[in-house]
């Protein structure tokens, strides 16, 4: 049935869904379904295996301790080829990085700005790649997603009174109800707590974009950096955060602007030369005029640059 889901998505979508799995985070999830926290690593695994093969239009026959297919298959082979994209979550542990490697996924990075998951990237990419070559996948970099939380503003200032607005309530979640090492224990000002360990990025799109290349550096490389949405602020500089990394951010990540302030440099270096020259290619187009027209034509700021006056 969830294959079915995604797959009938993916056609309505025309190729634009993807598909994120992993085993569960929350145990007070798995306790309302009746699934032992300890086997949900397993049944991850196995289903995945199933949801893998079923989304690029196999047909499969697997029986295992708490499901059964027989001859099972998707109504309408995908729309995508060789089938729907899959991401798998992973945070400190290496049950992602060996699905993702194991099936040729792509891995989704959660909390990888916390501490584990920080320490734990360069490890878990490894991994993945230990399991593609042994399964004869391969192991994308391309296809690797980081998740950590930003607001940025104008001023490291502003952006620390903006997120006073929601960060208590945020906390509070993690701390109490999601069990999830995301924020960092301490004493002291929380803001300070998640900046100084790295956590968050609350400040400036220079910090920001010093966050991006200290995750570039610990993992060797990655593919896409996606913003885990906290409302920390209001909703209005929420948007303004948005639109900061949008235009001061994502152009230096990506090197958008590269070749155009190149570009910038080189025109700015020989100024001087390309002036003159131009002044050159002008002034020999208005001599060319007054040899055969002569000068009444010619206004008479133009004549005075040339050293010439109005006949």
């Amino acid at each position: 049935m969830l294959a079915d889901r995604i797959n009938m998505r993916d056609h309505r979508t025309r190729g634009r869904v993807m598909f994120g799995v992993g085993p569960g985070a929350l145990v007070s999830d798995a306790r309302m379904m009746g699934i032992e926290p300890t086997l949900q690593r397993d049944m991850m695994d196995q289903s995945l295996a199933v949801l893998v093969r079923l989304l690029r239009g196999e047909t499969v026959t697997q029986k295992t301790d708490w499901f059964t297919l027989q001859d099972a298959r998707l109504q309408m082979l995908p729309y995508s080829q060789p089938g729907v994209e899959i991401a798998v979550a992973s945070q400190v542990s290496p049950t992602g990085a060996r699905a993702a490697g194991r099936h040729g996924l792509g891995l989704l990075s959660l909390g990888a700005t916390s501490t584990g998951g920080f320490n734990a990237l360069a490890s878990n990419w490894a991994i993945a790649e230990d399991q593609a070559a042994a399964h004869g996948t391969k192991a994308d970099r391309a296809a690797w997603r980081l998740v950590g939380p930003m607001h940025v503003a104008e001023t490291r200032e502003r952006a620390r009174d903006n997120v006073r607005f929601g960060l208590p309530a945020w906390l509070a979640y993690f701390r109490d109800v999601a069990n999830l090492p995301m924020a960092p224990e301490g004493d002291g000002d929380p803001v300070d707590i998640l900046v100084n360990s790295g956590m968050a990025v609350i400040g400036t799109p220079d910090d920001a974009v010093a966050q991006l290349a200290r995750l570039a550096k610990q993992s060797g490389g990655f593919g896409a950096f996606l913003q885990m949405a906290h409302n920390w602020a209001d909703w209005a500089e929420t948007k303004r955060s948005y639109e900061l990394i949008a235009r001061y951010v994502m152009p230096r990540a990506q090197g958008t602007n590269v070749a155009r302030q190149d570009s910038y440099a080189w025109g700015a270096a020989h100024s001087g030369e390309f002036m003159g020259q131009a002044r050159m290619a002008v002034g020999l187009r208005i001599a060319q005029h007054i040899g055969e027209q002569g000068t009444k034509d010619i206004s008479p700021e133009i004549l005075a640059l040339m050293g010439m006056k109005q006949k």
